[in-house]
């Protein structure tokens, strides 16, 4: 079973919502964030990526970093600009981008089934990002950024969903990106009631975004157990069939030593070669070469692709196995400096860009990942290859905040 809890959350008042909330602290840089939150001392950037109010160049994880998130965040609190609930509510957020919708429920999630694994995960962590949002939750005594959670959608659920839409939002807003974000809150207790026993029938909830995020909860709820520390962590959580998930293409820095006739020969062992090929894969285990100007659609060969196990199966996990590490010689796509990768989001007009100036050899783009996959992989307890999916829109920080 899956608990879900309602809580009361610190939320931006509603005429102020598009000036606070902002994008995930890891989708851009100090520079980019700089810029973004010129001008504007509301913005949520000055506490989930708080550097920006330090002179250029201060280290990420100094103490005055942290400090000073806390210091903007309590400004946020104290000005009335962040005000938090008075009961504990479940939410409802609905994400609109490009015509693709998707509402999750907003909740606070067990952190012990967090650490238990039924709330499954799909990707390995880095103990230096850990230790980041470990001291950033710690600092603000907040989860500011949420958790995206997917489950196997339920019909209950989802009629339940859309006949609480119709109801005038808390909020209700575009960003400059046109992404528009509304919100509404659960308040009846009947209505929280349905909420958790529909979830309590639900075994497993996965992590599709904020592995990262999740395992920061985890260890500051082992730390504080016992400590009156309540078992949550801010998630919002949707259903599978709403989930977008986008491709993360790969550029290449060189063609380890190959002219471009020796790679299209090597890959033509591999793969069948369309040589008037479009930027975009149109199915699975199709990828796009862009080489010396031109779209190449690759689709590997059957012998290649024929495994049983689902890792084994994923295009990043043959595009890895059979061309990057033989032909390119990238043992490691962790560490390696010659190979980067491009979220989806960008489009292939951005792989065509990098290459076209010199700073890359070629690209390749991906057909996605499925959502299917994910959770066949996490209810296997396998992980990912690094960089298989890039899930859109993303969920903004600040909307909820989870005070702890």
């Amino acid at each position: 079973m899956a608990t879900l809890n309602p809580f009361a959350a610190l939320r931006p008042k509603p005429d102020l919502a598009l000036n606070i909330c902002e994008l995930p602290y890891d989708v851009m840089s100090s520079d980019e964030a700089r810029a973004m939150a010129d001008g504007n001392p509301l913005s949520f950037l000055h506490v989930s990526k708080p550097e920006i109010d330090l002179p250029p160049g201060t280290d990420l994880y100094s103490p005055a970093v942290y400090a000073k998130g806390k210091e903007n965040f309590d400004k946020l609190i104290s000005s009335g600009a962040l005000v938090q609930d008075t009961q504990p509510c479940f939410y409802l957020y609905r994400q609109i981008m490009a015509g693709h919708a998707q509402t999750g429920l907003v909740a606070a999630a067990s952190t012990q089934e967090y650490l238990d694994g039924t709330i499954k995960k799909h990707e390995f962590t880095r103990p230096d990002k850990e230790d980041d949002r470990v001291r950033h939750i710690e600092a603000l005594n907040s989860q500011t950024g949420p958790v995206f959670l997917t489950y196997k959608a339920v019909p209950a659920m989802d009629e339940f969903v859309a006949r609480k839409t119709t109801t005038p939002p808390d909020v209700d807003f575009t960003g400059k990106d046109g992404v528009r974000h509304t919100s509404w809150s659960i308040r009846d207790a009947a209505d929280i009631r349905f909420i958790s026993q529909q979830f309590a029938s639900i075994p497993s909830l996965y992590i599709a975004d904020g592995h990262h995020r999740s395992a920061a909860a985890g260890r500051v709820f082992t730390s504080r157990h016992g400590a009156g520390h309540s078992d949550g962590f801010l998630t919002v959580t949707f259903p599978h069939n709403q989930m977008q998930i986008l491709p993360y293409n790969r550029v290449m820095k060189d063609l380890n030593g190959l002219t471009p006739a020796k790679l299209l020969a090597k890959l033509d062992a591999l793969c069948i070669i369309n040589p008037a090929g479009t930027p975009k894969p149109s199915r699975k285990h199709e990828v796009g070469l862009y080489l010396g100007g031109q779209w190449r659609t690759l689709h590997f060969r059957p012998q290649f692709a024929a495994a049983n196990d689902p890792i084994e199966k994923l295009d990043v996990t043959l595009l890895q196995k059979f061309v990057l590490d033989p032909i390119f010689g990238i043992t490691d796509p962790r560490t390696s400096k010659r190979v980067n990768f491009v979220g989806g989001i960008r489009g292939t007009a951005e792989l065509e860009k990098l290459v076209n100036s010199g700073e890359y050899a070629c690209a390749f783009s991906m057909f996605p990942t499925s959502i299917v996959d994910l959770m066949e992989i996490a209810d296997a307890g396998g992980i990912m290859p690094p960089k298989s999916t890039w899930f859109e829109p993303k969920l903004r920080d600040a909307m909820f905040c989870h005070m702890i």
